[in-house]
């Protein structure tokens, strides 16, 4: 293209201010600079595909206007936005990990007012955001104390930040796990300063190694010991064949010895329950020895992203009362969450709970419910009701499954209905199992079967 050819093409532009004229964004209620610079950034980004060399559609004024509407439209809307969870994934951490319960909700939005979050409403004093929940964590936890933080990494984070110099914690090679968007457990660890020593190898670790990190004679200790142990729980993933690892009693007697931490990452935040009984609990990880353990509030824990460091009243405390403590701490409403989620692990059945009501929901209940939307929708019950596993997701139990009931979607193009479905209203989330698009039931609230049925209803006209 020629400049003049050029020249002509990026005239034909609208001008700003007849963009911002158009009725369509006169009356959107916006404020005038929001809408400038929506208009500006398209604008700039007509004029770079053009002098790249494309050769896009040139919109007026009117037509730009309807554009940059339907950008201000989309930001009107709450997010993140509700979807109908059908992945057969219970903690989906894409998908917001647990489902918080009707109290926690309810907690969550009596919070958000004005509310007693630092006043000990009796004397009128200022109080402390934790003076409620602690006493009953501790009790939950049968542990000397507790303290949150806004989840697990920052809990990992400030735990070796206060107690891991001067010579750094000890970690076996074996548990240097990596989480979720690339994040590892020594990165966490590590991120305020704290040095991390790998001992062992990657399948098998003795207690030969941590002893070597504890007298600073280990490679990466400098000549320094060792001030604290580390043990990472591999909650996402499992080794087989020819692995050892040293128990967490052993580490105890190790900590015991050379007069040192141990802190444990479980991370699942297990308070038992009726889930699988493979995943070690916050109470088994204290009777074992370890002098605190961290874990999530989201995952098993069944409640709003927070992180627990639970253990040693005098760790705790060192914890507490370090700067980075207040960098991480949690807002009122996750703490009302969070209060609301354990108070219900205290009654007997932890009922409420929606991930517990879900992982424990029988096959006859699933495909019951099956069986009712099949109706409605008019589809057959032999080819559209079919056996599934679900899962549990969230970096917990890794390759434990659970039996399910799943609808497969009547399609010939199971990608396509499946985006269909993700963006429509309500937003439904299922999953491709190979030529077959599969809504699992065990990962729905029953409560949303009549919105999956809209959802189907506006798939298939």
């Amino acid at each position: 293209m020629s400049r003049s050819e050029l020249a002509a093409v990026l005239s034909r532009l609208p001008k700003v201010d007849q963009v911002l004229a158009d009725p369509v964004l006169a009356d959107s209620g916006w404020r005038r600079t929001v809408i400038k610079r929506l208009v500006g950034k398209a604008l700039t980004a007509l004029r770079d595909r053009v002098r790249a060399g494309d050769q896009p559609q040139i919109p007026d004024a009117t037509g730009l206007a309807a554009s940059v509407r339907a950008t201000l439209d989309d930001w009107s809307r709450p997010r993140p936005r509700p979807v109908v969870n059908a992945t057969g994934v219970l903690l989906h951490t894409n998908l917001g990990r647990a489902v918080l319960s009707a109290a926690a909700r309810k907690a969550m939005t009596d919070a958000a007012g004005p509310c007693d979050l630092e006043v000990e409403l009796d004397s009128g004093r200022r109080g402390s955001r934790f003076t409620a929940l602690q006493p009953l964590l501790r009790t939950v936890m049968q542990t000397e104390d507790a303290h949150v933080v806004n989840n697990n990494a920052a809990a990992l984070l400030l735990a070796c930040t206060v107690l891991g110099p001067p010579g750094g914690v000890v970690l076996s090679l074996g548990q240097m796990v990596e989480i979720g968007d690339g994040f590892r457990v020594t990165t966490m660890a590590g991120a305020g300063g704290c040095k991390v020593v790998g001992v062992g190898s990657t399948n098998r670790t003795h207690p030969k190694d941590y002893e070597a990190a504890l007298r600073g004679e280990a490679p990466g200790c400098d000549g320094t010991a060792a001030s604290a142990i580390l043990w990472a729980h591999r909650s996402n993933f499992e080794q087989t064949g020819f692995v050892r690892e040293v128990e967490l009693p052993a580490l105890a007697q190790l900590a015991r010895t050379h007069q040192v931490p141990l802190i444990a990452d479980l991370g699942s935040g297990s308070l038992g329950g009726n889930l699988p009984d493979t995943e070690p609990t916050i109470i088994e990880y204290l009777e074992q020895g370890a002098d605190l353990v961290l874990c999530s509030g989201d995952k098993l824990m069944g409640g709003p992203q927070s992180g627990i460091i639970a253990g040693r009243a005098d760790l705790v405390h060192r914890c507490r009362r370090h700067p980075m403590a207040r960098a991480l701490r949690p807002d009122k409403t996750t703490l009302a969450a969070l209060h609301a989620t354990v108070a219900a692990h205290a009654r007997e059945g932890r009922r409420g709970l929606p991930l517990y009501e879900q992982f424990g929901a029988s096959i006859d209940e699933l495909r019951a419910r099956a069986e009712a939307i099949a109706e409605t929708m008019e589809w057959s019950a032999a080819t559209s009701i079919v056996e599934s596993r679900a899962t549990i997701g969230g970096g917990s139990l890794p390759g434990d499954t659970v039996p399910s009931i799943a609808l497969r979607v009547p399609s010939v193009r199971p990608s396509r209905d499946a985006r269909r479905l993700r963006t429509g209203e309500p937003a439904v989330v299922g999953r491709i199992e190979g030529d077959a698009l599969l809504l699992d039931l065990r990962t729905i609230d029953p409560g949303q079967d009549e919105a999956l049925v809209v959802a189907l209803r506006a798939l298939v006209r």
